[in-house]
């Protein structure tokens, strides 16, 4: 016990001098040492349920939890995981499934499913964010791209009139199809067949204060041209400044340097929306992430890449990294997926982007426990970008092993 207390003191007057100084950087590494501080993984995941294997969502729970995560994201609005998901400290995006939207255009059917598939696990369950459908501005289907707007906004009404709209964010998930250009990033723009519902889209997230969701894989576009495309360069093995690898993109108009393609793809979603009036729009990645197998034809999906992938992001999630042009503001990702998903369609790799296997056993080893063991502090000294400020004229990119490629992932 005297060991105990005279450790304690020591600590204390080590704080103190810490915080006198202002050194506040070695004041949180010291608080996580003596675990004043919890330690959790600043990473999402999406949770997908397209199996006939995987485990009860209790166990889900429990594997989250002992992995430290604290945000995750489901695809409908499972009553069983939602229960499961009660009393937990982890922060849950529910979505409104595709077919649904045809019914809750209607202001009266959207209040009658926030009250029966929301309100009854908020706020036990910590849902934070509704994405009414996925990919649908990418799809072809243009009724069901028209009833987006209205449906969102059918859905913010019964949350204002439930009182919860404050906790609660509405949006919708993109693919990087809804773009035009994505390469360089400062030439990004929204496809002109979308400025119909793009426009009050936007307007509405800015209203609300609510993101923009993109999914942005990089694998996409290795897998549709490697020859031309660094495999280093999509898997965050580059390291800026001091990079020799030769795969770095620099983007002609900001002069910004890119070591990976995924910060390249947000940063042109980012010029998008600041093309047409909304660049103050925060940008989170709803998805990413790459195939542990794949087709004879799905180049790159192997596990080794898998691992190499996700294992480089979560060291850059732990840094507090943003994008070059934002390089100050934290860049918020969602992983996909937890589990490989036996019942989905498609190609192989569409069933083999889990982390772990449905016995609850690692695809491969990304890393999570001892990173989550370390510290997520980050002292950046780069100065942000104003989008603003950016010339938006066109000319040809300075790029080694980088060809000017749509990046586009679909």
């Amino acid at each position: 016990m005297a060991t105990f207390f005279r450790t304690t003191l020591s600590y204390i007057i080590l704080l103190f001098y810490l915080f006198s100084s202002g050194n506040l950087t070695l004041v949180v590494l010291y608080m996580y040492d003596f675990g004043l501080i919890q330690r959790v993984v600043p990473l999402g995941i999406n949770y997908g349920q397209v199996g006939n294997n995987l485990p009860v969502p209790e166990k889900v729970v429990d594997l989250l939890t002992s992995l430290k995560i604290t945000k995750s994201r489901i695809y409908d609005t499972n009553p069983q995981v939602l229960m499961a998901f009660a009393n937990s400290s982890i922060e849950l995006i529910v979505t409104v499934e595709n077919e649904m939207l045809g019914v809750l255009v209607d202001p009266q059917q959207a209040l009658q499913w926030v009250e029966t598939r929301i309100m009854p696990y908020f706020p036990t369950t910590k849902i934070t964010g509704i994405s009414v459908g996925n990919e649908i501005f990418s799809t072809e289907d243009t009724r069901l791209i028209s009833n987006v707007v209205p449906v969102i906004i059918a859905i913010q009404e019964a949350l204002v009139q439930l009182g919860v709209d404050s906790y609660i964010k509405v949006s919708t998930a993109n693919s990087l199809a809804v773009l035009e250009n994505s390469y360089p990033p400062s030439a990004g723009t929204f496809k002109e067949e979308l400025s119909g519902v793009m426009h009050p889209f936007l307007q509405f997230l800015a209203n609300t204060g609510a993101p923009f969701w993109i999914n942005a894989y990089p694998y996409f576009a290795y897998k549709d041209d490697p020859t031309r495309i660094s495999l280093d360069y999509v898997l965050f093995n580059n390291h800026l400044p001091t990079d020799s690898s030769g795969s770095i993109m620099v983007d002609p108009y900001t002069k910004l340097p890119y070591d990976n393609m995924l910060y390249a793809q947000v940063d042109a979603v980012i010029f998008a929306l600041s093309r047409i009036g909304f660049g103050g729009l925060e940008v989170r990645v709803s998805e990413t992430g790459w195939p542990s197998k794949g087709d004879a034809d799905e180049v790159g999906a192997t596990i080794e890449n898998a691992q190499t992938f996700n294992r480089n992001l979560l060291r850059r999630q732990m840094r507090g990294e943003g994008t070059p042009l934002r390089p100050n503001q934290r860049l918020e990702i969602y992983l996909f997926a937890l589990f490989n998903e036996n019942m989905k369609p498609g190609q192989t790799s569409e069933r083999n982007y889990g982390l772990y296997q449905p016995d609850l056993s690692m695809t491969y080893n990304v890393g999570f426990t001892s990173l989550s063991s370390s510290t997520a502090t980050s002292t950046s000294t780069s100065t942000s970008t104003s989008t603003s400020s950016v010339s938006f004229t066109s000319s040809s990119a300075t790029i080694t092993k980088v060809s000017k490629l749509n990046l586009n992932h679909k």
